[in-house]
């Protein structure tokens, strides 16, 4: 009987260090989750950095070059929604021209202002942690995107916007706007007119910016074709 017990005890005694061993290696034991090679890890993180740095660099290319902004209907940056009477009315008083010259010098603004870009994105893509990568692999069509707006739209706001205003008033599309705006003011009935155009061609520019990438990042998850490379394709199975 004293046997059984014994060789009961001892049974019982094994099944916890197994259960205890097991518990440990799932948790890691203040590893960063010993279940994952480094190998996979790693691979993992260059793929997606790979994913992220060819997408960014598609869009960039595609609405920094002429006509990005003002040849895409779907980024093109149109007449602010709080001017579109002010405009409208002087399309129909002999101002078409000036108006159409406006919008496109708004959409020449933001193409130059595109490549600074890179750069921010770059950055972005070399701070990105195995967290991050995996989020976005497992996410949804434009969790890269996601990603990229969350951790750099800061920055690329306060960049953009000192080139948009010194493109526009190169370009003359300050002198125009303030011209469009006091022929508006000067009509019978209409007020005066006051607007952050800075602010809203650099907004409508990170928009744009997004919206493309987005479509990048769209074509190298479901287009086997955008998958230029042997790791995106092992990645992007």
């Amino acid at each position: 009987m004293k046997i059984k017990i014994f060789l009961l005890f001892c049974l019982i005694f094994f099944m916890s260090q197994v259960f205890c061993s097991e518990y440990m290696y799932t948790q890691g034991e203040g590893n960063a989750d010993i279940s994952r090679p480094a190998s996979q890890e790693s691979e993992l993180i260059e793929g997606l950095k790979e994913a992220l740095s060819i997408g960014s660099k598609g869009a960039v290319g595609l609405v920094s070059q002429v006509d990005g902004y003002f040849g895409n209907e779907i980024i093109k940056i149109l007449m602010p929604e709080d001017l579109r009477k002010v405009a409208d009315t002087l399309r129909t008083v002999g101002f078409e021209k000036q108006v159409d010259e406006f919008v496109l010098s708004m959409n020449r603004a933001a193409e130059k202002a595109a490549p600074a870009a890179l750069n921010i994105f770059v950055d972005a893509i070399k701070a990105m942690s195995f967290e991050d990568a995996s989020s976005i692999l497992t996410g949804a069509d434009t969790a890269a995107t996601e990603y990229f707006k969350e951790k750099t739209s800061d920055n690329i706001y306060e960049t953009f916007r000192p080139i948009i205003s010194s493109s526009m008033n190169e370009v003359g599309v300050t002198q125009t706007f303030k011209e469009i705006t006091e022929k508006y003011s000067s009509l019978p009935l209409m007020g005066e007119v006051t607007f952050d155009l800075d602010d809203y061609v650099t907004n409508r520019a990170l928009d744009g910016l997004f919206y493309m990438v987005g479509e990048e990042e769209k074509k190298i998850r479901t287009d086997p074709a955008a998958r230029v490379t042997d790791l995106l394709k092992k990645i992007f199975k």
